[in-house]
């Protein structure tokens, strides 16, 4: 069972690097990235891109060699040094450069964290673990497809998990939905304060519509179920008008806010 597991890391191993190396050389902020990791003070400014290139064609030679059948121990052990090596210059960042980013999966900043240790120590583990492999991945695969995708699935959210990189695919909609569910004033026994509803109004695209249009402050105003209704007097081709908006209450988002403007003299005669 050992073996079997072992035999899977070179596809997590290769995966990892080759985007790695994808992103040092093919992305379009690649040279930007470079200068702002801890690279930089390690070698120089002068030959911080030259080293990052290298460093990419480092992770990308291993990448394909992990993926190239059949396999061997020297790819293994190659893979290990470099997750090492990561993991010394990450502690050097994290001393040396502590404001710099780790440079490491893609072009968005990513300071250096706990998890960029762990990340690069569960590569590390990967690594050393792949020396026990009792066949090749391909071979491995073709024993058992479902479960060797369901252990290369779980390893491959791990890292996604441990890598900053990548919080804005999961992590920011997990938070956005968890704050949607547990809104804080959803509980109902927290009053909306009007200024608070104020402000999203004149944020909105509808206030800017009629803005100029308006000649009062919030005149009346209450709320009906989700929404809050605010009235302003507005005066319009020489005739007094009532700005009706309808805002959110309980959320922010002031492209849902909407606006009508009714005739006083109709209003006065309902």
């Amino acid at each position: 069972m050992l073996g079997w597991f072992a035999a899977l890391q070179p596809l997590l191993l290769a995966a990892v690097l080759l985007w790695a190396a994808r992103a040092k050389l093919l992305g379009r902020a690649a040279t930007a990235n470079a200068r702002r990791s801890a690279l930089a003070p390690l070698v120089g400014e002068r030959r911080v891109v030259a080293a990052f290139r290298l460093v990419a064609a480092a992770e990308a030679a291993i990448g394909v060699a992990l993926l190239v059948p059949p396999a061997h121990w020297t790819e293994s052990v190659a893979a290990t040094a470099l997750a090492t090596g990561f993991l010394g210059y990450l502690a050097y960042a994290r001393l040396a450069a502590p404001e710099s980013s780790c440079g490491c999966l893609s072009a968005r900043r990513a300071p250096v964290t706990w998890r960029s240790f762990a990340r690069a120590g569960v590569l590390a583990g990967a690594g050393a673990l792949s020396l026990w492999a009792a066949t090749g991945w391909p071979a491995a695969l073709a024993e058992r497809p479902l479960a060797a995708a369901a252990v290369l699935l779980g390893e491959g959210a791990a890292i996604m998990a441990l890598s900053a990189e990548f919080d804005t695919v999961w992590l920011v909609p997990l938070r956005r939905l968890r704050i949607r569910l547990s809104h804080p004033l959803a509980g109902g026994g927290f009053e909306v304060p009007l200024q608070s509803t104020v402000t999203q109004l004149q944020r909105s695209a509808a206030y800017r519509q009629v803005a100029r249009f308006l000649v009062s402050d919030v005149r009346d105003h209450w709320d009906e179920g989700e929404w809050r209704l605010l009235c302003y007097t507005a005066r319009r081709d020489g005739q007094d008008t009532t700005a009706v908006f309808a805002v959110p209450r309980l959320r922010y988002e002031p492209d849902a806010v909407r606006v009508t403007l009714v005739d006083d003299t109709s209003l006065v005669a309902g």
